[in-house]
This record gives C-alpha cells, sequence and structure tokens, in this order.
C-alpha cells in the first residue's frame, strides 16, 4: 500500500506500503507518482516500457489455486479473495475477466484512453469489464492505503468492497474485519516487501474457516517473518524452489547492483536472473498443513 512519506519503492503491481520499510528496498528507483493517481492510466504509461509483468504471471496461478481451496466452509456462496496492496483492481481485472495483462496495458495507453477524462474512463472501463466478465467470476474484496485507487477499482466493479487503509500504522476497521470473514484465498503481487505481520494478524483473526495466503515476493526482501506469523495461525508456507517470475527491467545500473547484492546476501543464487537485468520475484504459498501435504506449490504452476 501507499503513503505519501515513502521516497523509495517497488512499482505498484498493487499498491504497497511505505515508510517504515523503505529501508528493506533503499536500493530501488521510486515509483511514488502513479500509485494514487484517478485512474490506471499513468501506472500502465509508466510501468510499460520497463516490462512490468507479475500480475501476468500470477494470473493463471489465483485461479488454479481458488480452484482447489474450495468455497468457504462456513459461506453458502462462492470464495472470497481478498487482494492486499489492490491498487487499481489488477488482480481483480485479471482473475474475473476474459482478460490479459497485455489486454490492460493496450486499453490503457490506446488513443481512445488517453482522450478521455477520468469519469469518462470510468464509464468506459465499467462496460469494457462487464462486456469480459467470466461467469466464474469470484467475489473480490480490495485492501490499499492508496483512496484514489480503490475507488477507481470500485466504481468499475472490479472489486465487490474496498478498504483505503493501511493496517501497518492503524487498525483494521470494524468494516474492514467483517467484510474479509468468508475470504479463502489472500493474494499479494505487490508489496510484500513492504509488509509485516502487522498487516495480517488482524485479518487472519477475522477470517472464519480455512483461508491460503498467496504472494509474489520480491527475491531482495525475506518473506520469513510474515511465514512465521502465518503459522501462529495454523499455515504452512511453502515455495516454488524451481521457478522464479521477471517482476520488471532495472531502471539502471545502481539498481541491478543493489538487486544482485540482496539476493546474494540473502543466500539466493542471482545468475540467469538478476544478473540478466531483472528483478525477480518467488512464490509463496501459505495454507494448512493438511493441503500442504497433498499439493506442492509447484503443481499451480502450469494447467492441469
Amino acid at each position: 500500500m501507499t503513503s505519501a512519506e515513502s521516497k523509495n519503492s517497488e512499482p505498484p503491481v498493487a499498491g504497497g506500503f511505505r515508510g517504515e520499510a523503505v529501508s528493506a528496498v533503499g536500493g530501488m528507483t521510486p515509483f511514488d507518482d502513479i500509485y494514487d493517481q484517478p485512474d490506471p492510466r499513468a501506472y500502465f504509461r509508466v510501468l510499460g516500457p520497463w516490462e512490468y509483468q507479475t500480475p501476468h504471471h500470477a494470473q493463471g496461478v489465483f485461479r488454479r489455486m481458488l480452484s482447489a481451496c474450495g468455497t468457504s466452509a462456513d459461506a453458502a456462496g462462492p470464495a472470497t479473495v481478498l487482494d492486499i496492496c489492490c491498487s487499481f483492481g489488477i488482480n481483480a481485472a485479471l482473475l474475473n475477466h476474459h482478460l490479459t495483462w497485455d489486454d490492460l496495458y493496450a486499453h490503457y495507453t490506446s488513443p481512445q484512453a488517453t482522450a478521455l477524462t477520468t469519469a469518462e474512463l470510468i464509464e468506459w472501463d465499467s462496460a469494457f469489464y462487464a462486456a469480459h466478465r467470466r461467469p466464474d467470476a469470484v467475489r473480490v474484496i480490495g485492501l490499499d492505503a492508496a483512496p484514489h485507487a480503490v475507488s477507481y477499482a470500485r466504481s468499475v466493479g472490479l472489486l465487490d468492497e474496498a478498504f483505503a487503509e493501511n493496517l501497518e500504522i492503524a487498525p483494521a476497521s470494524p468494516a474492514l474485519r467483517r467484510a474479509v470473514r468468508h475470504t479463502r484465498l489472500i493474494t499479494i503481487t505487490g508489496g510484500a516487501s513492504f509488509l509485516s505481520p502487522r498487516t495480517f494478524r488482524p485479518l487472519m483473526e477475522s477470517i472464519h474457516g480455512p483461508v491460503w495466503v498467496a504472494s509474489f515476493v520480491l527475491r531482495t526482501v525475506s518473506y520469513q517473518p510474515i511465514a512465521d506469523c502465518l503459522k501462529t495461525y495454523g499455515l504452512t508456507t511453502g515455495k516454488a524452489a524451481e521457478r522464479t517470475f521477471p517482476q520488471r527491467r532495472f531502471t539502471s545500473t545502481q539498481e541491478q547492483l543493489y538487486a544482485v547484492a540482496a539476493v546474494t546476501a540473502a543466500g539466493e543464487d542471482p545468475r540467469g536472473k538478476e544478473s540478466e537485468g531483472y528483478f525477480h520475484t518467488t512464490l509463496y504459498l501459505s495454507r494448512p498443513a493438511t493441503n500442504a501435504s497433498r499439493t506442492p506449490v509447484s503443481a499451480f504452476l502450469h494447467p492441469a
């Protein structure tokens, strides 16, 4: 999720917490000015040249995980997805619509989109997403500290409920706690570098029944504090060790040197990944031990 006080950040896949975790990503180019715009056009226009792509990698993975974790044990309807650091609802757009990441990029950088006011874009997008809605669409809740971004996502129908809250610095609202009760899958494709157990504790305490947590995490930071937190709620965390996922190209030699050093310090090998000019993420999946023992994380990387 976003906050105005940050001066260093990873690009927003879905928002990103700022401020207290700045030192963890201090070698990265700041993209703060595209986080809380009234609409997503600057997001795609700025990130496109750097080949930002994590939502693309996550699209099929999240669909397969959602199918595997099934419906909420105490809910009559379909499962709820909670997208942390949701920003403009990009993950919801890809999860619930017959659209690809390339489709969204082309849509928001098109001459037609460029010529519209934000109000006109919201009207256009509402029809655009309605026309591409999948019949198996699920309920998605968005959580991000960027109020303009979540307002946009809610206005065009991407999010069923949207909360502009930063749980790193403030308690979860009663409305958020109520909304997440039947969550079966929590997703994160950007911002994990800025998250801590402070965000996850109130959410896990509010959710009824089993839940899975799927996170694409930059290899420059440790996911262990979050995994340790989730363990206290009965979740076992595994990772897709055999594969990493390109996030975006480096904007400078300085960024690359930072990433190579950070990945090496974490005990990982940057050769063929960060050494080739791209940040890479690792997929982590936290779920009840019975589920983890039956199906490896790698099973969700490819269609059955």
